[in-house]
């Protein structure tokens, strides 16, 4: 076998490695990641839209909303009026043109979206504190790495 063949092959059964970790984390830290989903009082649809307006920092307008998740005008406005109430959205004045109400997620809005839809429940500090040096200086320079690759596919869309 040739070098590149070699490293072909290495690169190959630590991708394989990596994805059957990432399956056996994800099948361990179901029931934390559940946990506060459950504890939610919203429904699927407000999370749904809370997350749609996580992932726009301008935020959304209500007909935008309306429109995008194919529900009248008014059904939206009353899903928003249920996010302002729990404080995880807040409407506003438009910037560039004050007919216009935009609904922006709050900080709360972000955390919330960020423990049910994002949350690594297997990297919380708990964990991560009991590891040695070596081992969180790899995972550190392996997230970073990922980190980067995301930022870079993210800016090719």
């Amino acid at each position: 076998m040739t070098d590149g063949s070699n490293v072909q092959h290495e690169r190959e059964r630590v991708l394989q490695s990596l994805e059957e970790l990432t399956d056996s984390l994800q099948s361990t830290a179901l029931p934390a990641f559940l946990d506060p989903l459950l504890a939610t009082d919203l429904t699927v649809r407000q999370l749904k839209v809370l997350t749609v307006l996580v992932a726009t920092e301008e935020g959304a307008t209500g007909r935008g909303l309306s429109e995008s998740f194919g529900v009248s005008m008014a059904s939206m406005s009353g899903l928003i009026d249920r996010l302002v109430a729990q404080g995880v959205a807040v409407r506003s004045e438009d910037t560039r043109d004050a007919r216009v109400r935009r609904v922006k997620a709050t900080p709360l809005g972000r955390t919330v979206v960020r423990r049910l839809v994002a949350g690594r429940p297997e990297l919380n500090f708990e964990i991560l504190s009991r590891l040695s040096m070596d081992d969180l200086r790899a995972l550190e320079q392996g997230m970073r790495a990922v980190h980067t690759e995301v930022n870079r596919a993210e800016g090719a869309v």
